[in-house]
């Protein structure tokens, strides 16, 4: 019987230290586009913690931006022996040699955030057509009348599209009324806030600051047309933004950016090293929890999974504080007789 009871406790012993191997042999590639927006760091927080939780391994690569470089990246990470990537797509039609050298070597893809049109990827993202339509009532709720201008995300980024028409949607009824009227519109190149400030500039500069509201299409993006509504005399006009930035979420509280659409980043990073790591060990991306099929714009029968975003505005600012995203001091840098908590 001791034989017996000491053979099965080999066993038992020789399986767990089989898992804890294969787990321990996971490693996790991630690409990322452009990892000096602030988000990006709450992702990879999130993706290593999870990471961690399973037993498997992190290496990355910032692409800094160039769809080129990131192809690059993506084949060192296999190079490097990652079993699974995460990529962050900085051009969705670019990024296609990527996906076709880990299909070679059969590492499993999640497209995280950016739509990658590929069946070979699992899609993973919030609903960023409901992002657009969060964006747009927020702005229209504050601005029901006058001239509106559009700032859009990067033009090789599927995204700016799918925030693009959640906005049309909502301001549709209101441009048919008469109502309002878009005076202006502009895609950013590379989202980057520098290209988003030059744009508003050169807009405002078109209609004699004749602006009366401004729908932007995530927080970056927003800091650059408050800055150009600034040098103008211009700020508190509504603006809107996502992505729940430290940074906007302070000029939500001060009253210079509108509502600020929070996508909690630690959310989506854990779904999105679970996908891997459940993908790297032959899980079916079909299988992975949360799953449906969606067909993109281009026509692609996707895997993917969307998590629900959560507009953020003075009037519910405590939400952020409370889960513990930002403290209550960053939120309320500079803040006089603000809304809760800041006051």
């Amino acid at each position: 019987m001791r034989k017996i009871t000491t053979l099965l406790a080999g066993v038992l012993m020789s399986a767990t230290a089989i898992h804890v191997a294969q787990a321990q042999d996971i490693v996790v590639g991630v690409s990322w586009s452009n990892f000096q927006e602030e988000r990006w760091k709450t992702d990879e927080a999130a993706i290593k913690e999870a990471l961690d939780a399973a037993g498997a391994s992190y290496i990355s690569a910032d692409a800094q931006s160039s769809s080129a470089k990131q192809i690059s990246d993506v084949e060192a990470l296999i190079a490097q022996g990652a079993t699974a990537l995460i990529i962050l797509a900085q051009d969705s039609q670019a990024i296609g040699p990527a996906v076709q050298a880990a299909a070679d070597e059969g590492i499993p893809i999640v497209g995280y955030d950016r739509l990658i049109d590929d069946p070979r990827a699992f899609y993973l993202t919030f609903d960023n057509v409901e992002v657009g339509r969060m964006q747009a009532r927020a702005v229209l709720e504050a601005a029901p009348k006058g001239n509106y201008v559009m700032i859009k995300g990067s033009p090789t980024d599927p995204n700016a599209d799918f925030l693009r028409e959640g906005q049309q949607e909502v301001l549709q009824p209101a441009i048919d009324a008469g109502d309002i009227e878009i005076v202006g519109e502009a895609y950013t190149d590379g989202w980057l806030p520098a290209n988003a400030q030059r744009n508003m500039e050169q807009i405002l500069t078109a209609n004699d600051n004749n602006v009366d509201a401004v729908v932007a299409s995530n927080d970056g993006t927003a800091g650059g047309v408050v800055a150009a509504l600034t040098a103008q005399g211009m700020e508190g006009i509504p603006v809107s933004g996502q992505d729940g930035d430290h940074a906007a979420l302070n000029r939500v509280a001060k009253g210079t950016q509108t509502v600020s659409v929070w996508k909690d980043a630690r959310d989506l990073g854990k779904a999105a090293a679970e996908a891997a790591v459940a993908m790297a060990n032959g899980t079916e991306m079909t299988d992975i929890e949360g799953a449906a099929s969606w067909t993109s714009p281009g026509g692609t029968e996707l895997t993917a999974k969307f998590l629900a975003p959560v507009p953020v505005t003075q009037e519910n600012l405590n939400v952020v504080v409370d889960a513990g995203w930002i403290s209550k001091e960053d939120l309320c840098q500079g803040v006089e007789n603000g809304p809760a908590p800041c006051n």
